[in-house]
C-alpha cells in the first residue's frame, strides 16, 4: 500500500458534516463515491476500502478551506486512472476528481505522504476561524452561507476576556462531548476575537471629474473568532462561541464564563450555535521526521496535570 495525502476545501452549507452517515449527504460519502468511480473498485470491497482518514470531522454545515485527509490505496489500482493522459498517476488522480467531484467541493492538491503521516494523529494543530455580522456592520446577503447574523451589538473587549480564559491545557467539558472512550482535555494554543477593520480594495485615484468609489474588502466590520488547538472535542469550538456570543451580548457574565471554565460539565446553558459562521482554516503538521512520533504521542488518552 502507499498513502496519499490529499488537500481539499468544501462549503459544508449542503453537507450533513464530513463523516459518512447511511442516506445523508456527506464530503467524505462524496469523495469516497468519486474514487471508486474513478479507480473502478466495487463499494465495499475488503482488499481496497478506500477509506479517506481526516485531520477533524467538521460538523453539518460547518465549512473547510483547507482541510487534509489521507488515502491509503494499492499502486496498481492507483494507475488505473491514467487511462489516456500522458501524466503520473497522482496528477491523473488530481484531475480526475477535480472533474467527478461537485462544485461545492475542491482539490487543493493530492501527494504521496511521507513515512509516518497520519492526516489525524500527525497533525499539530488546527486553525478555525468564527465570522459574524452583528448589528454594528451593515448585513451583506451574498455572506449568508459563511457568516453568521446576530442581533445587536457585540461587545468585543468582554468576549476576549472570556476567550482568553481558553488558553492552555483545560477541560471543556462545559462545552463538549467526548467520543467513546475519549476525554474532552484540549489544549488551546491562541483564542481571540476582533472586529475586521472597514478596509477598501481600491486607492484614491480616481478618474478625473468623477467622485471615485471605494470597494469594500468583503469582510470588512465582520467579528472574526479565531482559536488555534491540537484538536477540538465535538461541538466544542460553536459552543465557546455561544457561550462567548451570549457574554458580548450581555445575557451572560463573565464570572459565568469562568465558573464554566472551572467546572466541566455540560448541562444545557453551553449548547453550540449555529454552523454556519464555521471554517476550519488550516491544519499544520510537524517536519516529516517528526510525523510517526507525533502520531503515536497524541493516540494517548490525556489527563490534566
Amino acid at each position: 500500500m502507499m498513502r496519499l495525502r490529499i488537500d481539499l476545501a468544501y462549503d459544508g452549507g449542503g453537507f450533513h458534516g464530513w463523516a459518512r452517515q447511511p442516506g445523508l449527504r456527506t464530503v467524505q460519502g462524496e469523495m469516497e463515491k468519486a474514487l471508486h468511480r474513478i479507480l473502478g473498485v466495487p463499494d465495499n470491497d475488503a482488499d481496497e476500502p478506500l477509506r479517506l482518514v481526516v485531520a477533524g470531522r467538521t460538523d453539518t454545515g460547518v465549512h473547510a478551506s483547507h482541510q487534509v485527509c489521507h488515502l491509503d490505496i494499492r499502486p496498481e489500482t492507483l494507475s488505473c486512472c491514467i487511462g489516456h493522459m500522458d501524466v503520473p498517476a497522482i496528477e491523473a488522480l488530481l484531475r480526475r476528481l477535480r472533474h467527478f467531484l461537485p462544485d461545492d467541493i475542491a482539490i487543493h492538491a493530492i501527494s504521496q505522504a511521507p513515512s509516518g503521516f497520519d492526516a489525524r494523529f500527525s497533525a499539530l494543530e488546527r486553525t478555525y476561524v468564527f465570522r459574524i455580522a452583528d448589528g454594528a456592520c451593515d448585513p451583506d446577503p451574498r455572506l449568508r452561507g459563511f457568516v453568521l447574523a446576530v442581533d445587536g451589538v457585540l461587545d468585543v473587549d468582554a468576549m476576549n476576556t472570556a476567550a482568553a480564559t481558553m488558553i492552555g491545557l483545560h477541560d471543556f467539558g462545559s462545552f463538549a462531548t467526548p467520543n467513546p472512550g475519549g476525554t474532552t482535555i484540549r489544549k488551546v494554543a491562541s483564542s481571540f476575537w476582533r472586529r475586521v477593520e472597514p478596509c477598501k480594495l481600491n486607492d484614491e485615484r480616481c478618474s478625473e471629474g468623477t467622485t471615485g468609489h471605494h470597494t469594500p474588502a468583503i469582510e470588512s466590520g465582520l467579528v472574526c473568532f479565531t482559536i488555534v488547538a491540537d484538536a477540538f472535542a465535538h461541538n466544542m469550538v460553536r459552543s465557546l462561541v455561544g457561550a462567548c456570543v451570549q457574554i458580548g451580548l450581555g445575557k451572560r457574565t463573565l464570572g459565568w464564563f469562568a465558573d464554566k471554565m472551572a467546572h466541566p460539565a455540560r448541562e444545557g446553558s453551553t449548547g453550540p450555535i449555529a454552523p454556519q459562521g464555521l471554517t476550519l482554516e488550516h491544519v499544520a503538521y510537524p517536519p516529516d521526521g517528526e510525523l510517526a512520533s507525533r502520531a503515536e504521542r497524541i493516540r494517548a488518552k490525556r489527563i490534566l496535570p
